[in-house]
């Protein structure tokens, strides 16, 4: 509780501040009120960049998540983290300078500035998916923490966490989301490492840590296998995160939001390595729980099943650790839980607010109108992912299901837009967007005890009666989604040469249409440029002109 209402009263005193510095700056920049908040002025620096984006993924389900997975299947298993990690590198490697250089303002301004307002606004499905997820995954692990070392109501814990995050974003935006997130990234560092000590030493944990324990009936391997028959599986999933893991506000605000490109591709990277040293805490409290007698342990005294594998955090914070640790243990993973749960909901408001309700229902806003929208909409997102997090049985599953439609749907068409505009148009996106979620549908998804309808070979039964697919069907629907697109572009591009596709018949108007990337492409020239512009342009003309009639006066004498 004290964690939360200090981190929260961070945020709201960051977000206070800088509303006195922002003016001067957004004007230089050209931002308006509502761009500002998205984008702290477009002034976050190396510092705060690599902090606040490595606190953003890091994450409650990213720490609960990752000990579960180690408990479950072992380190091979335990994908997420790791996976994420490369994602971010990926994303300082290959996107983040393009975007920033093009100073766009959230992650769906290229694709409606390619595809239309209207066509593009369709990629706020799989956005809003993602971060919504994303964010209840995040909030279940805090409620799972509180519920076991509290006993405090797990929907009560989750509620309480939400609002003081909805609070403070909705006062200081990116500012206080930002400036929190370097107190917060402290906070799980430094909690969960003074932790791991007492953990690894306590009367009841195997000294040394073993590799191979039988855990209550079940043989574990701290290491994990891959079985033959598992492998396309554990390759489609590796792959899914790391592609999947880029398109995502959350991460593209702090890149846009960067001073300029330099630092948004050197802060993805770093984030990147930071996101993967705090993976490594967690893995090891998955370790110390299975080489943990849970039944001589004093309070618990009973034996762990495999649907309390997402409490191994909270539990051996509770019962392997004396008080005063425990405390800060906790203040850890509320901390983690308030730097990513502000990041996403903040993420995916900025999208509906401009790529949504200005570009598509309300074009005539203005910056008061979106302001309000704006917060309306954090409101509304905080109460979507708290339902759902309270409703939540694997925090792991979730985490996964994060990734699925963005990667499947979302990823394809900002490659293709970024790298390879050419082989993209409107036609290309609606036929590959829409056949591809089609097939993901028809894959099914076990997490959520929706069957499968279409079948690949090696498809089981698992342990719950759901139909699981090995098959790489996840990267199939992606590339189905990405070879659809550039064929269906490449056809209508050649049909349009040869006059087959007339003004009449273009009915989404890709042929008709001048690009319309002025509205949505941030040209912030400031004051200083404009004048060397302006100066620019003057000088060149007058030198023209007095080059001009000197020349023909030469001309004149001469004959």
């Amino acid at each position: 509780v004290v964690s939360t209402q200090s981190t929260g009263l961070m945020g709201y005193l960051n977000g206070k501040k800088k509303d006195v510095e922002q003016s001067s700056n957004q004007v230089e920049k050209g931002l308006s009120d509502t761009d500002d908040l998205m984008l702290a002025g477009r002034d976050i620096n190396y510092v705060v960049g690599i902090f606040t984006m490595t606190a953003t993924w890091v994450g409650g389900g990213y720490i609960n998540g990752a000990a579960e997975a180690t408990i479950s299947k072992g380190l091979l298993w335990c994908q997420a983290p790791f996976c994420y990690a490369a994602a971010l590198i990926c994303g300082g490697l290959f996107f983040a300078t393009k975007m920033r250089n093009m100073k766009y303002v959230t992650m769906l301004d290229p694709l409606q500035n390619k595809y239309g307002k209207e066509l593009g606004a369709f990629f706020y499905i799989p956005a809003f998916s993602g971060e919504i997820l994303w964010s209840a995954a995040i909030l279940a692990a805090l409620g799972t923490s509180l519920q076991v070392i509290c006993g405090i109501p797990e929907a009560t814990s989750i509620i309480a966490s939400a609002g003081f995050a909805m609070v403070y974003t909705l006062f200081g935006g990116l500012y206080s989301v930002a400036f929190t997130d370097v107190f917060q990234l402290i906070c799980i560092f430094a909690g969960l490492i003074l932790a791991l000590p007492f953990m690894a030493h306590d009367e009841n944990v195997n000294q040394p840590l073993k590799s191979e324990v039988t855990f209550f009936g079940v043989e574990k391997s701290v290491f994990g296998t891959i079985e033959s028959s598992e492998a396309a599986y554990w390759v489609d999933h590796a792959i899914m995160m790391i592609c999947g893991g880029i398109p995502w506000q959350a991460y593209f605000q702090r890149v846009l939001s960067s001073r300029d490109a330099k630092v948004a591709r050197t802060l993805s990277i770093f984030a990147g390595f930071g996101c993967f040293c705090a993976a490594i805490p967690a893995v090891i409290v998955g370790i110390v729980t299975i080489n943990t007698d849970w039944l001589a342990v004093e309070g618990w005294e009973k034996g762990l099943d495999a649907n309390q594998y997402k409490l191994a955090v909270p539990l051996c914070l509770q019962y392997l650790c004396p008080a005063p640790i425990t405390f800060i243990g906790l203040g850890a993973v509320s901390a983690a839980v308030m730097s990513s749960t502000d990041s996403s909901i903040l993420g995916v408001s900025c999208m509906f607010t401009r790529n949504v309700f200005k570009k598509v229902f309300y074009p005539v806003a203005n910056d008061k109108h979106m302001m309000w929208m704006l917060r309306l909409t954090i409101l509304v997102n905080t109460v979507i992912a708290t339902t759902i997090a309270i409703t939540v049985k694997s925090v792991y599953g979730l985490y996964l299901i994060c990734s699925d439609l963005v990667y499947v749907l979302l990823f394809p068409h900002l490659v293709l837009v970024i790298h390879f505009p050419h082989l993209s148009n409107r036609y290309g996106m609606v036929v590959g967007f829409f056949f591809a979620f089609l097939m993901r549908v028809l894959c099914g998804e076990p997490v959520l005890s929706f069957d499968a309808v279409l079948k690949f070979p090696g498809w089981v039964v698992n342990k719950n009666g759901a139909i699981e697919q090995r098959f790489p069907f996840r990267t199939l629907c992606m590339l189905i989604n990405l070879s659809v697109c550039i064929g269906v572009t490449l056809l209508t591009n050649h049909l349009h040469s040869k006059g087959y596709i007339s003004k009449k018949l273009d009915i989404l108007r890709e042929y008709n249409q001048p690009a319309n990337s002025a509205d949505l492409v941030i040209r912030n020239i400031s004051s200083e440029d404009q004048n060397k512009t302006t100066n620019g342009v003057t000088n060149g003309v007058t030198n023209g002109v007095t080059n001009g009639v000197t020349n023909g006066r030469h001309s004149e004498g001469k004959c």
